[in-house]
């Protein structure tokens, strides 16, 4: 009889878990936090870069056609997450108290991390061009939509648009996937190791960024940071 054979855990997913657990027992502090910021926000930019020296231009625009997912993502994030975060005003007291569920809520108000959405899609074997699409677009709408359900939903005064934010997501994303376009001829299709760069070895600096500020974040609600 044949026994089935388990799947093997993608090296990504355990990179990913162990940059979660180091960060939460040793989240970076004083310059060394700053330093770890701007490693993340390098690995960011490099992670597209690699991307747009991966893709060809009809997959790039291809991915930018498939509306009916980009339309999927943004109401998930921006109309179905909210709506699951108001339901889980249903936990308060016994399991959630109002503080708990107040930083709850505002986790269902934002986008989710592009670098992450990418990097799953591609162990996923997913389509990454709308992946890459999508997570720009959420990002975008993010700049405007979170602030206003914040506002909406947990009280305070909208903090609208910022060009500032606009100006970041375009030098972080845009301009380092152009760059990867026009580079594409030399280093992308001839080079096998732009392949398996893209994702993997740009998830640990900004993981460790994020649980970073949350450790730090929960450390001052809590009072012991």
């Amino acid at each position: 009889m044949t026994r089935l054979r388990r799947p093997p855990i993608d090296p990504y997913l355990l990179l990913l878990l162990g940059t979660v657990g180091l960060a939460a027992l040793l989240p970076a502090r004083g310059a060394a936090a700053d330093a770890v910021s701007g490693t993340s926000t390098a690995a960011i930019a490099f992670l597209f870069f690699l991307y747009g020296a991966r893709l060809s231009t009809r997959e790039a625009l291809d991915g930018l056609r498939h509306w009916r997912l980009h339309v999927t993502v943004l109401a998930c994030t921006f109309v179905v997450f909210p709506l699951l975060g108001l339901a889980a005003r249903g936990l308060v007291p016994v399991i959630l108290d109002d503080p708990l569920y107040q930083g709850l809520l505002f986790l269902t108000l934002v986008p989710s991390t592009i670098q992450s959405s990418i990097a799953f899609t591609s162990v996923a074997r997913g389509n990454v061009p709308a992946a890459i699409c999508a997570g720009s677009f959420s990002s975008l709408a993010g700049i405007v939509l979170t602030p206003l359900l914040a506002a909406t939903l947990l009280g305070g005064r909208a903090g609208g648009f910022s060009a500032d934010s606009l100006a970041r997501i375009v030098l972080q994303l845009l301009v380092p996937f152009l760059a990867g376009q026009v580079l594409r001829r030399w280093i992308g299709a001839s080079s096998p190791g732009t392949r398996r760069c893209s994702g993997s070895s740009t998830a640990a600096p900004s993981c460790w960024s994020s649980t970073r500020r949350s450790a730090r974040a929960w450390c001052r609600a809590s009072g012991t940071g």
